[in-house]
Formats: C-alpha cells, structure tokens, sequence
C-alpha cells in the first residue's frame, strides 16, 4: 500500500481551450464520460511548481520540489465531477519512475524550469522521458486583475473545484485518487506561450479558440494512495 502525500501546488496556469463533446470522448477510457460547461469538453495544459511533496505526516522541510506541466481534462463518473489526466511532465527522474511504479501515473521526465520574476512567471518545459512522443511548452505568465473565490464564480468552480482525479495506467487499468485541499483563488491571467506541443504530442488538433486563463498562487493538497477503479 502506497502512503498518501501531502504537497503544495504554486505558481499555476490553468491554459483552457474548449474541445467538442464528441473528439475529447474518444480520447478518454470506457467508464469516463467527458464532462461539459457551455456545451463544450475542455482541455487544460497546467504548468506549476509542487513544493515540499512527501509523504503524509513527514515534516515539511523534508519535502522536495517538482516543477511540473500536465494536460487534463474534466470528466464525470457516477456523478461526481472528476478530473483525467492524459500526462504529467516533471523534472526529478527518481520521482518520476516513483509516480509511475507506485502511484500509477503516466509522468514523463522532462527538463523544466520555473521562475518568478517581477510577479511574472517565467516556465520552459522539452521532455525527455525515453520512448516517448517530445514535447515542448514555453511561456511567460502572470496574474492580472482582481482575486476572486473559484466556488462564486461558474467557470472557475466548473474548473478547479474537483476533488478526484482519474488516470489510465500502464496496465490498462483506470486508477483514482481524492484530494483534500481548500477552495481554490484565482486571478485572470495574462500568459504569453511561446510553444505549446504537448496537445498535438497527445492526438489534439490546435483548438480554434482562444484560451482563457486563470493563474492562481497556489494552496496545500493531501493526496489520498491510488486506487483500482
């Protein structure tokens, strides 16, 4: 049995794009069906730092951090409103291949960097994870406008507010994992992405919208062990 986690997410782009109900179906397992706010799927590319990631009860200064960019969508399941990872890229090989052995996660190694400068978020992520399709995702991001409490507002609940989340793993299995964590604050965003190859990496075609984005500096999570659906 694998002991839950206990980490801090910082420093989060929530990169949205809508996506027709029918093309992100096709992309999920059975069991999963995609999860809709205006009549549309969406996909998110989330780039962000987690902070003294450890397992649950160890003190914090004996965490460590791990820059890290996901693809994800939302997803429902016997009517609980979820989350679906397509891949988690991040830099510490050795937590990669843990995430991947004992929590069932499809992470890739990937060399990433993320710093703030001048409130302005600085990321540049290229896999390198071997076998795997590359990927490149390569930005600047920061806050702008006024705060304001995801759970008041209905795109931003519809986003962040989920406390599952759902990956397939090497075996073909579908695995689930809780999550505890405070209700989310976001900003709007303005974010100048250079390169972003991780959608096509995964069998996307570039949305033709625009992305809306939401930054948020972060709060503290408890991950509950992964679980056999």
């Amino acid at each position: 049995m694998v002991v839950p986690l206990e980490m801090g997410w910082r420093h989060l782009l929530f990169e949205n794009r809508p996506v027709e109900p029918d093309v992100m179906d096709a992309h999920l397992p059975e069991g999963l069906a995609p999860d809709t706010y205006d009549g549309s799927a969406w996909l998110s590319v989330v780039p962000f730092t987690n902070v003294a990631v450890r397992p649950k009860g160890v003190p914090e200064p004996l965490g460590i951090r791990l820059p890290e960019l996901n693809l994800r969508t939302y997803v429902t399941r016997d009517g609980v409103p979820s989350v679906y990872f397509f891949t988690l890229d991040a830099q510490d090989v050795a937590s990669v291949l843990g995430a991947r052995i004992f929590h069932h996660l499809p992470y890739h190694y990937a060399r990433i960097s993320l710093e703030v400068t001048d409130g302005r978020v600085n990321f540049r992520s290229r896999r390198r994870h071997p076998g795997a399709r590359p990927a490149r995702y390569e930005g600047t991001y920061r806050p702008s406008g006024e705060p304001f409490a995801a759970p008041d507002d209905p795109f931003g609940e519809f986003l962040v507010e989920r406390y599952r989340f759902y990956t397939e793993a090497q075996d073909g299995s579908i695995r689930y994992t809780d999550v505890e964590h405070d209700p989310w604050t976001l900003y709007p965003a303005d974010a100048d992405i250079e390169t972003n190859t991780l959608l096509a990496a995964h069998g996307f075609a570039e949305p033709d919208a625009e992305p809306v984005y939401y930054y948020s500096p972060g709060l503290d999570v408890v991950a509950s062990r992964s679980k056999r659906l």
